[in-house]
């Protein structure tokens, strides 16, 4: 399954909202240096979908980024 994500970095509180069926906003605190931000936001998103294959597919550098989960539905 592919989504699509906005990461929103240097925030007060970490969450994730979803937009609509494949979209969704997360928030982390990290900064975005040393690949900190990417890092935490694939920890949430792995912990929300309860799953531990989750990768970037495109958008590394970017604050939107298409994301791959493997779920087991």
């Amino acid at each position: 399954m592919y989504i699509h994500v906005r990461i929103k970095t240097k925030q007060k509180s970490e969450s994730i909202i979803q937009i609509s069926d494949l979209k969704y906003e997360v928030c982390v605190r990290e900064e975005a240096k040393q690949n900190r931000a990417n890092t935490r936001m694939l920890e949430i998103l792995s912990l929300y979908f309860n799953t531990k294959k989750v990768k970037i597919v495109s958008g590394h550098h970017s604050p939107s980024k298409l994301i791959s989960l493997e779920v087991a539905e």
